[in-house]
């Protein structure tokens, strides 16, 4: 007969992975998501029976719950200018920690587990309450049936099934510029990132402005840490002028490199001096529509947000003033 003790290390190792996934999903957010998987556990120790038909079941109850208070606190506090997720690495060279496995089920949702940890989906996601985010993401990613969420949120069949049409509703306008992160879509960012770093370097702002669709949109999240706008940019010609102005502006050698971050590549910006409140690294992602064009830029300043990201080892690519 194993301990209860032990009975809960074993849910820990087996199911870390998928709460770490889910809540990472939820919230967008990498810290939020260890407190949330912290929490969890927490709560199974002081509170969970030993014999459980299907623990998961019950953490993922707890997780969901822990993720959306988490953030109803963080709606209610002030956020210095734009807020964007934490990247995470994602490279083919390391194992996914943060991917969850999701056993038993079909993923035949409406978004797969890649797609849903993608840049432009997480900040959809940030258009819906707590509980719709919740919904959506049990529903359209991890497959769950409206009765099976309804137990892990405490709500009726029917109140799950009119929040998940309001949610689905709410992301039409995601649905229309959806990106899935398939080997041809990467490649294709890929080179264009590679063609917009190199148009920075130059500083060319009429070649920038030809790789931007008409009312593209630049936004930065440095959390109040450093210098940065704190509005978005938008029109093809004011975020070419802006990034045009990137390298010109910074002293010193500038070190790029690319890597696959929430599934899509992006570039990793490290700056060899610091100038001011300027910051001293920073990710830049883009969005790339149907037609080829830029149609998102977000650029990650924020120290906080960038801890679990390693420095550049190989750069592909190098901007010097």
């Amino acid at each position: 007969m194993r301990t209860r003790d032990a009975v809960l290390t074993g849910w820990f190792e087996d199911h870390r992975a998928f709460l770490w996934g889910l809540s990472y999903r939820i919230t967008g957010s990498a810290a939020d998501a260890d407190d949330v998987v912290q929490e969890t556990f927490v709560r199974a120790w002081q509170h969970a029976p030993a014999q459980l038909d299907d623990p998961r079941r019950w953490l993922t109850r707890v997780a969901v719950n822990a993720a959306r208070d988490l953030l109803r606190r963080r709606k209610r506090r002030r956020y210095v200018g734009p807020w964007l997720p934490t990247p995470i690495e994602t490279s083919d060279d390391a194992p996914p920690s943060y991917e969850p496995v999701v056993e038993g089920r079909t993923l035949e949702g409406r978004y797969d587990l890649l797609e849903s940890a993608s840049f432009a989906f997480l900040v959809a996601l940030e258009a819906l309450s707590p509980t719709q985010r919740a919904v959506l993401l049990l529903r359209d990613v991890f497959d769950y049936s409206a009765a099976e969420v309804a137990a892990a949120l405490d709500l009726s069949d029917g109140n799950v099934r009119i929040i998940h049409h309001r949610a689905r509703r709410v992301m039409e306008a995601y649905e229309r510029r959806r990106s899935v992160p398939t080997a041809p879509n990467r490649i294709r960012t890929d080179q264009i990132l590679q063609k917009f770093l190199q148009l920075v370097r130059i500083g060319d702002v009429k070649g920038i402005e030809r790789m931007l669709a008409a009312d593209v949109k630049a936004v930065t999240d440095a959390g109040g840490e450093f210098t940065a706008s704190r509005r978005p940019i938008v029109g093809a010609r004011p975020v070419a002028r802006f990034f045009a102005r990137l390298a010109a502006s910074r002293a010193g050698r500038l070190d790029v490199s690319i890597r696959s971050i929430n599934e899509f590549p992006a570039a990793l910006l490290e700056f060899t001096s610091q100038r001011g409140r300027r910051p001293p690294r920073l990710v830049l992602s883009i969005d790339v529509s149907a037609a080829g064009l830029i149609s998102h830029v977000r650029v990650i300043a924020s120290a906080t947000k960038l801890l679990g990201l390693g420095a550049t080892t190989s750069p592909s690519a190098r901007l010097a003033p």
